[in-house]
């Protein structure tokens, strides 16, 4: 989370949508940043937190933007950021199970602390309602880089930073069909930005 109130723009961190590089570029731009556990914060607990203090406090309204990624994808780069420097004994590792056992484990109704990745709906959303004004696909990224530099009014460079390792990560399509059943909404979600041809504005 990254909040600029020059550019009166607010920037909501979604994980495995190139948070790490977005956040090193701009955060020397910011006038307020979070980190930790707090550098992905919902959109909803900003809107109900942190919005309006900024608003109590500064007379800040900020636009609110953010960017999605392909469901299947953002559980993919999960998986494979998971086996990454881990063991089969640790808690979090997925070193030793199947891409289509992790993706069961996701959507089950009591993740393992191996799946617990919440969801870009939940980090997107309040109450079924849109919490950001722009969202953008993440496999659109000149977008993204276009409403920057417009907002900014200088060219950004994002490096790649944090890269999940390729691990070999096939799906069945029986395990991709259950996904896209319990995650229907974060589906319809990103489908929504994919026909608004990458770049989709909400009214919050």
């Amino acid at each position: 989370m990254l909040i600029f109130s020059k550019v009166n723009l607010a920037y909501i961190a979604v994980p495995k949508t190139g948070t790490t590089a977005i956040s090193m570029a701009l955060k020397p731009k910011s006038d307020i940043s979070f980190n930790g556990w707090r550098k992905h914060m919902t959109a909803q607990r900003f809107h109900n937190k942190v919005a309006p203090f900024l608003k109590d406090a500064f007379g800040l309204e900020p636009d609110r933007c953010a960017v999605i990624r392909d469901p299947e994808e953002q559980i993919r780069s999960w998986y494979r950021f998971r086996t990454r420097e881990n063991t089969s004994s640790d808690a979090v590792s997925t070193s030793d199970i199947s891409f289509d056992q992790f993706v069961l484990d996701v959507i089950s109704d009591d993740p393992p602390p191996h799946a617990g990745i919440g969801s870009q709906w939940n980090m997107l959303t309040g109450r079924g309602t849109v919490l950001v004004h722009h969202l953008f696909a993440y496999e659109r990224p000149t977008l993204f880089r276009g409403f920057l530099h417009e907002r900014f009014g200088t060219e950004l460079s994002f490096g790649q930073k944090n890269v999940s390792p390729k691990t070999p990560a096939p799906l069945d399509p029986k395990t991709r069909k259950k996904l896209r059943e319990r995650r229907e909404k974060e589906f319809a979600l990103y489908d929504r930005v994919m026909d608004a041809d990458g770049h989709l504005f909400s009214q919050v």
